[in-house]
């Protein structure tokens, strides 16, 4: 057994009484093992001097795949975006370029204190996101990215049903639950437009019979939205309702363009919401109600979605956005700081199904934690400010000293513990223009 103890930290618990604790922290092995301001003795102590431990922030909708096609394909629509942009570079990728791009990815997560993510990969080559995702020690639940029908889709993109069924089972079968259970699976069906009826159908009782999750998109775009209105006369919750899809088990990113009928659907189904509002703003996809959401109790986390449609995976940035985004359509009393920061903790934990082991610094719980140190020009003065306020308004992901997941410190002084930084920089150049040259884009 091995023991860290961080001593005279401001601890932001998120526990169910909100207690904020000026103490110390004992963590053995990959749980933490108790709170308060007495003595605890550790096989290594380290002293934070008044830094703030908070829960390890959780995005439950990112792209990996994407990370390398950061800067690739700005200031355009989402259906653009996809079939002229994004579509044909996931398709260009190989699986050393695609191990690479979800290196770079998680050496960003890490420095910005996120300790678990749900990603959605590409058609190709998922393996090369599990094994990246296995070495670095980031939480994660995964999976192959499901197309076999749609428009303006390159021919390496889509597949036939029954092909991306069999390997997205194989890859259930050889990744869910590995790493001690830090890395699960899930089904990606990409969206509505990309997905058969019959896929869509069989993924719906794999995931039943597998008792895995399913992650997906959804009401992102008036024109996404329009589409699926026309081939189906229903909107993308209603289609999904009807399918026997939406429930418990079901994570959606974006819901924007939600009808009142489909935020009961969303609500009585128990179907978890990822907000992610720097991608909707950068996109021109709008903005959701989330506001609305949550008076109606319906779960909601955070994402910041792909790094070619925002452009950067910082947590921070999405909290301020969400609080901000509803005050002028809600007030300025929505969407408290508080309630921002719950999504990327709580709220992620419960879209992961894991609130009982990640969400918030109890003992019992996982060692998954950041530290920051808010002793900066833009956080100053302290005295009287809330610390959530602080959290949501003023920090910085640059603010991040410190990144654990299940006891181990990924992140530390400045330098990212598990990862090869210089190499992936260097490697992430080479392979982005490896990636446009078979695009003939340079």
């Amino acid at each position: 057994m091995t023991s860290l103890l961080f001593k005279n930290a401001q601890i932001v618990t998120m526990d169910s009484s909100r207690n904020v604790i000026f103490g110390n922290l004992l963590i053995e092995n990959d749980q933490i093992k108790a709170i308060g301001d007495r003595t605890f003795f550790a096989d290594k102590e380290i002293d934070l001097n008044g830094k703030i431990i908070i829960p390890g922030l959780i995005q439950t909708h990112v792209h990996l795949a994407q990370t390398l096609f950061r800067g690739q394909a700005d200031d355009l629509a989402l259906l653009d975006w996809l079939s002229k942009k994004i579509w044909p570079m996931e398709a260009a990728h190989d699986a050393y370029t695609l191990y690479y791009s979800a290196l770079l990815g998680i050496c960003e997560l890490f420095r910005n204190g996120t300790t678990s993510i749900v990603d959605m990969a590409t058609v190709h080559y998922t393996d090369s996101v599990f094994q990246a995702m296995t070495e670095t020690g980031i939480r994660a639940i995964g999976g192959k990215c499901m197309m076999d029908t749609g428009n303006d889709v390159p021919p390496r993109m889509m597949e036939s049903t029954g092909k991306s069924i069999q390997d997205s089972v194989d890859l259930l079968e050889k990744w869910h639950g590995s790493s001690n259970n830090r890395i699960q699976y899930a089904f990606n069906p990409r969206f509505v437009l990309s997905c058969s009826k019959e896929m869509l159908l069989e993924i719906r009782d794999l995931s039943e019979k597998n008792q895995v999750l399913i992650h997906s998109h959804a009401a992102e775009n008036e024109d996404e939205t329009k589409a699926v209105k026309q081939s189906f006369g229903k909107g993308n919750i209603h289609y999904l309702a009807d399918l026997g899809l939406t429930g418990e088990r079901l994570i959606l990113a974006h819901c924007i363009w939600v009808d009142d009928e489909e935020l009961e659907i969303l609500k009585e189904s128990g179907t978890k919401v990822v907000h992610c509002p720097s991608s909707n703003l950068k996109l021109g996809s709008g903005i959701a109600r989330i506001t609305t959401m949550q008076e109606m109790g319906i779960s909601i986390s955070l994402g910041a979605d792909g790094a070619p449609c925002n452009n950067n995976m910082d947590p921070f940035m999405e909290m301020r956005l969400a609080a901000l985004l509803q005050k002028p359509f809600f007030g300025p009393t929505a969407m408290p700081a508080e309630k921002a920061f719950e999504m990327v903790t709580l709220g992620g934990a419960k879209a992961m199904g894991l609130e009982t082991q990640i969400g918030s610094i109890e003992p019992g719980k996982k060692a998954d934690l950041a530290i920051l140190d808010l002793d900066r020009a833009h956080s100053i003065p302290a005295t009287g400010s809330n610390i959530y306020n602080r959290l949501v308004y003023e920090a910085q992901s640059s603010d991040v000293v410190l990144t654990m997941v299940d006891g181990r410190i990924v992140f530390e002084n400045g330098t990212v513990q598990t990862i090869d930084e210089k190499e992936v920089y260097r490697g992430s150049e080479r392979l982005i223009r490896k990636i446009l040259t078979r695009l003939g884009a340079i």
